[in-house]
């Protein structure tokens, strides 16, 4: 491996948010999956959290096979909510559900510079109310259209870009966020070896 290569990998390693992470609940359409990785791997976020309570997790990972992304980040299969919620709640990770609620808060007026996991479903079911019981909060993406709806990738790159907006501006991608040493060791172990294929 060319040092320039290893040096980029360290550098994007150093920059990886170690508390903020992504869920997705039964999102089967692999454009959609291959766009959230790449939108997760854009801003530094190592892991993301699968529920699929609809297909398996082999079937899960013949729809992913074109995400490129995949490569790059922690993928976490969980085939019932309560187990995934517990790993996340498990972390120490505020959850934040994208939801149309009485009670939602704008995108905007959340702080996601805090240990924060995301929580986005499908575009026509949105998110079960078993995985919304285990929620903190809800929050909607501001809209002035007709539609009052976004594609779970774009709904999904808006709200992590603005939570790279408030993350920049705290300091947080300079380094000094980085995962815990196992996972930053097995995270590096695993680029390494897609490297090398």
């Amino acid at each position: 491996m060319k040092p320039e290569r290893k040096q980029k990998m360290d550098k994007v390693l150093s920059m990886r948010q170690a508390d903020m992470a992504i869920v997705m609940e039964n999102v089967g359409d692999p454009h959609n999956i291959g766009a959230v990785m790449r939108t997760a791997d854009s801003v530094g976020i190592q892991e993301l959290y699968i529920i699929n309570t609809l297909i398996t997790e082999e079937e899960f990972k013949i729809k992913r096979s074109s995400a490129s992304a995949e490569k790059w980040i922690t993928i976490h299969h969980f085939d019932n909510v309560k187990d995934c919620m517990m790993a996340i709640k498990k972390r120490g990770l505020t959850i934040w559900a994208t939801h149309l609620g009485t009670s939602s808060e704008s995108l905007y007026n959340i702080d996601l510079t805090t240990p924060v996991a995301l929580v986005f479903g499908t575009e026509r079911k949105g998110i079960s109310e078993e995985l919304l019981s285990y929620c903190d909060g809800n929050f909607i993406i501001p809209q002035v259209g007709m539609i009052q709806s976004l594609n779970i990738s774009v709904a999904c790159a808006v709200s992590l870009y603005e939570a790279y907006r408030q993350r920049q501006a705290l300091g947080k991608y300079d380094g000094n966020n980085q995962l815990d040493t196992d996972l930053q060791t097995k995270t590096m172990q695993a680029w390494m070896k897609q490297y090398d294929k």
